[in-house]
């Protein structure tokens, strides 16, 4: 085992060697997974591979793959050594499929945001703030005006890392674990659109942002219009992918879903591998347009939180509240809507089987002054299946309402 506090020196060549010495030169500047409980995480280059060991404040490096890692990092030698040196965005590498990750892809993300002061300012630093009482992980990057991305239910903030990487370049761009979900804490407590407006006001209170511009997809559009409605003084603008809206039909079980307790879910649940699958292949219009290293990454993560009772727990209160929330009368969610008065773009999926395009009336209808476009051979997800054509529109939609 090789100590990584020795400071040896030497020169490297070969790419091995090079990922090697960015390894050492990282531990020995400080890991931020130092102090976590234990963690084994594999840096894979094929033929070489070397583990990084989290003991406490304890870091060590080893040559080899530990079974069953926490984390296990795949790339070329040379993508390897460029993304731990902070030479390359892991999330670049990640996007253009040059680097997979399996198991815990939190604890990637924690890695490749590690600060250094002569990172580019787009590449994403891994963060933690309490907001509203609640210890909140975020990917910050960029500078220039704030956008705030808001994933969906059951997602991470790994789900926004297309628009993330896309808007970058010239704003300030904050991706949260939302309550409940990703490494943020998770409170037992009912997780409807009211908690997470407040919680997000409170997230931006604990930036000192003062007003900022927010993206959300499904959930976190539903939080995002929340938002603008309680404190539109907070709002730029709001740009909603796929957004979870009221049922105005299908409601015949309400009376039964408030009868089930969200934590009833502490009760040990297995998500087997092939339902997760099924269930992420139905968001998307032609699921074979993704990779299968996003799928895996996306899967691991999934069953990582939902194996925990509380990420069980705020999964089910969430889609729990989401089902229930009323549509009509003085606090249903189509009577307040017309009262939107921040600057919208809805995006729709024609193909979403999720949150239908048929609501795109509904709300062209509530809030006249929106955008509204839906999106042809497109899913619930647009930012990951046209990330292309949908950063376009959203930065169309920015030049307008400038």
């Amino acid at each position: 085992m090789l100590d990584v506090r020795d400071g040896t020196a030497a020169a490297f060549s070969s790419p091995s060697d090079r990922v090697e010495a960015a390894l050492r030169a990282r531990l020995a500047a400080g890991s931020p997974l130092a102090g976590r409980d234990r963690a084994a995480v594999v840096f894979d280059a094929g033929d070489l591979a070397w583990t990084m060991h989290v003991h406490g404040p304890d870091l060590r490096l080893a040559r080899g793959r530990a079974p069953r890692p926490t984390t296990r990092i795949h790339a070329d030698a040379d993508t390897l050594a460029d993304v731990i040196a902070g030479r390359r965005s892991g999330v670049d590498a990640f996007l253009d499929g040059g680097l997979r990750i399996r198991g815990n892809m939190a604890l990637a993300l924690r890695l490749d945001g590690f600060e250094h002061p002569g990172r580019p300012a787009r590449f994403p630093r891994a963060r933690t703030v309490r907001a509203n009482g609640i210890d909140t992980f975020y990917l910050d990057a960029g500078k220039g005006p704030p956008v705030v991305l808001l994933h969906g239910l059951g997602a991470t903030n790994a789900s926004m890392l297309p628009t993330l990487a896309a808007l970058a370049t010239d704003h300030r761009v904050l991706a949260p674990d939302l309550p409940g979900f990703g490494d943020s804490a998770k409170p037992v407590r009912a997780y409807h659109a009211a908690f997470f407006a407040r919680w997000l006001v409170g997230f931006l209170d604990a930036l000192g942002i003062p007003k900022a511009t927010i993206i959300g997809n499904s959930m976190g559009g539903r939080t995002a219009i929340e938002v603008a409605l309680r404190a539109p003084e907070r709002v730029e603008r709001i740009v909603l992918f796929a957004p979870s809206c009221a049922f105005r039909k299908f409601r015949g079980f309400a009376p039964l879903v408030r009868l089930l307790a969200a934590e009833l879910a502490v009760v040990p649940l297995v998500a087997p591998r092939a339902t997760v699958q099924l269930a992420l292949n139905g968001m998307f219009s032609r699921p074979g347009r993704l990779p299968d290293s996003w799928y895996d990454a996306a899967i691991d993560e999934f069953r990582r939180v939902f194996a925990t009772p509380r990420g069980r727990i705020a999964f089910f209160s969430a889609m729990r509240q989401i089902y229930l929330e009323e549509p009509h009368g003085p606090r249903g969610f189509w009577e307040r809507l017309p009262r939107l008065s921040r600057p919208a773009l809805f995006l729709w999926g024609a193909r979403d089987q999720l949150v239908p395009a048929a609501f795109a009336r509904h709300v062209e209808r509530a809030v006249p002054h929106a955008r509204s476009i839906v999106l042809d051979d497109c899913g619930h997800v647009p930012q990951f299946e046209h990330p292309a054509s949908t950063h376009d529109l959203v930065r169309r939609f920015f030049a307008e309402t400038a």
